[in-house]
């Protein structure tokens, strides 16, 4: 039996949808954030070390980071539906299964930092310095990095309804999440193809089972 260890409102749920896709019975161990600094507990450190989410453990095999995750179970469980089997939509798989993670979410986490920080207890003078260094950040770094990547991901979607063609794949429930943390982070109106994947993505329906056994998903904002 496959185990999810999940971690409320993150990552995870990409797992949970994956798993309703390719009908796989699984459980689920259901760990809650620290309600001051939304940190995974440390009980999740006894799965594996650095204690974050997902984790999935089947059998003997105990196995982490989403896309590592996701590759394993296609490899292992997948009849060909979820992944291209050759050409140009393999490469366009693999290309946006890194791409999630490798180039879209840590700005996406930069920014969450860099927006909290002017919010974050300080002396009152310095908040200031703070509050300029955050806009600073965003306005020469962030932002010039971002904006360009939006408008990639939002004209391959003006292309095809999924990322690799007319089919749903892997690389689609990979780019779920850092899609769904944008449109809680940045001003999606200027690409409209991204917000109509987002709207794709809610009304499948494994993804409405997987969000009925694991919790509702609102990004960290």
């Amino acid at each position: 039996m496959i185990i999810v260890h999940h971690l409320e409102n993150s990552r995870s749920l990409r797992i949970l949808w994956l798993l309703e896709e390719l009908g796989l019975d699984y459980d689920i161990r259901l760990y809650r954030r620290d309600p001051q600094t939304m940190a995974a507990p440390d009980s999740l450190k006894a799965i594996h070390p650095l204690g974050k989410a997902p984790i999935i453990s089947d059998g003997e095999l105990v196995i982490a980071e989403s896309g590592a995750i996701i590759e394993y179970l296609l490899d292992r469980y997948d009849d060909g539906r979820l992944r291209p089997g050759s050409g140009q939509p393999l490469l366009d798989y693999r290309y946006w299964l890194h791409f999630a993670e490798g180039s879209l979410m840590p700005l996406l986490v930069m920014k969450l930092i860099f927006t909290r920080m002017p919010e974050n207890p300080m002396p009152f003078f310095v908040r200031p310095v703070a509050r300029g260094m955050s806009s600073k950040v965003q306005e020469i770094f962030l932002t010039p990095r971002l904006l360009p990547q939006l408008a990639l991901i939002n004209d391959t979607l003006a292309q095809r309804p999924w990322f690799t063609g007319e089919q749903l794949s892997g690389a689609d429930i990979q780019m779920s999440f850092p899609l769904q943390a944008a449109s809680s982070r940045a001003d999606l109106s200027d690409y409209p193809h991204i917000g109509r994947f987002l709207s794709r993505v809610s009304e499948q329906p494994a993804y409405q089972r997987a969000l009925a056994r694991g919790g509702k998903l609102t990004p960290l904002g």
